[in-house]
């Protein structure tokens, strides 16, 4: 039994339903037609081969007429709320014409609330937001191994247990003393603006092949993730990340809450001369046992090539390439990630760490990302001033340990 499937809307949607279906129905007769009548006789009629393109085209408009009756049952009352989200091909729409040409018709206005700043822009649709998380995703190292998180504030805050409610052990009919209680603390991650302010010619953005989503992710991507990775990873916190190394650090063992823990290299300025993986061996065993199965190493590609060399015991060398495709190199075992940015090997520098960073370290994005269009300033060039707002620090610090190049 033929199944027939309806369309919830207007009667005025309803009736383009079945009108496309019934002209689909047509066609598949006369293009049925059409291929018996080719097998047959290795070519069809003149008039049939007319007649299903006619019936093609009348699909095509009954489907367009199917689209336009849904999307105008879709739209508000004169005097109705407007929706939180505009229909995704209207807001494809409006974006497109807003990059093309400045028409901001049915776009959202962020202006900045800061006395200071007058500047403004207009909130890119999600296609276009997420095209860009995706770029950063590729070409930010630490947006692959931290926990990242979208938020709906300038500041996020994060209450955390620096020491556990206290227990003991009492025979059955002592006293029950009462016991300390959790000590809490609360950390603030604070959103930066972060901005990039690509150009483009208005021949390029008149040309209908280009996606500009993709062509505005592909502009700020680099800026972004490289302005974003040194932050992470070395940022002061001052209208920006604050990075893992820009926190206070002490020996492994004599830290307090808000310090990361250190292991010494064993000599001023690089490695012990003999054994020197034995350091790394005592950095993998820094963090407590839950953060070792998802551990990995942080450095760049030249102390990648220093502990390239080492061997174990064994004769074996402790770096081993990927084994397959997406797969990573690793040292000890344990994957390594390079970041550029982290310090070349030096005096009491900080040029390798380990730890489970997805529990250690957090990105905060603010949701939202503005588009400022600019055809004035560079004629003939028109720019757009691209504004996200991102934050980011260390949450866990048990779980980030560093490498200090120094004898102890």
């Amino acid at each position: 039994m033929k199944e027939t499937k309806t369309v919830s809307g207007t009667p005025e949607a309803r009736a383009a339903m079945h009108e496309m279906m019934a002209a689909f129905e047509a066609f598949k007769g006369a293009n049925d037609a059409r291929l018996d009548e080719i097998e047959k006789k290795a070519s069809a009629d003149a008039l049939l081969e007319e007649k299903v393109a006619r019936i093609d085209q009348a699909v095509a408009q009954a489907q367009a007429r199917m689209d336009r009756a849904l999307s105008e049952s879709r739209r508000p009352m004169l005097g109705a709320e407007l929706p939180a989200v505009v229909a995704a091909p209207e807001a494809k729409a409006a974006w497109d014409g807003y990059m093309k040409s400045g028409q901001a018709h049915g776009l959202e206005l962020k202006a900045g609330l800061s006395s200071a700043s007058n500047s403004a822009g207009y909130v890119v649709p999600p296609e276009t937001e997420r095209a860009i998380e995706r770029r950063l995703m590729a070409g930010s190292p630490m947006r692959e191994i931290a926990t990242v998180r979208t938020v709906g504030s300038g500041v996020f805050r994060k209450p955390v247990s620096t020491a556990g409610v206290t227990a003991g052990w009492v025979a059955e009919t002592a006293a029950r003393p009462e016991t300390d209680p959790a000590t809490l603390a609360l950390l603030e991650f604070s959103s930066a603006d972060l901005y990039a302010c690509p150009a483009a010619t208005q021949s390029l953005l008149d040309d209908a092949l280009i996606d500009l989503d993709e062509w505005l992710a592909a502009e700020v991507e680099d800026a972004f993730a490289a302005q974003e990775t040194a932050a992470f990873v070395s940022g002061d916190g001052v209208n920006k990340p604050k990075g893992f190394l820009a926190y206070a650090n002490a020996a492994e063992g004599t830290q307090t809450w808000g310090q990361i823990g250190t292991v010494a290299s064993g000599a001023a300025g690089g490695f012990a001369t003999t054994n020197p993986a034995d350091k790394l061996i005592d950095l993998i065993y820094a963090p407590k046992a839950q953060y070792r199965p998802n551990g990995r190493f942080v450095m760049n590609r030249r102390t990648v090539s220093t502990v390239r060399k080492f061997k174990d015991a064994d004769g074996n060398y402790i770096w081993s390439p990927a084994t397959r495709p997406g797969e990573t190199a690793s040292l000890l075992g344990y994957p390594v990630t390079e970041i550029e940015t982290m310090p070349d090997i030096g005096a009491n520098s900080l040029s390798i760490a380990f730890g489970d960073f997805a529990r250690g370290y957090l990105i905060v994005d603010r949701a939202g990302v503005r588009v400022l269009r600019d055809p004035y300033s560079a004629k003939p060039y028109v720019l757009f001033y691209t504004t996200k707002r991102v934050g980011g620090g260390v949450q866990n610090f048990d779980a980030i340990k560093l490498m200090k190049f120094a004898a102890s």
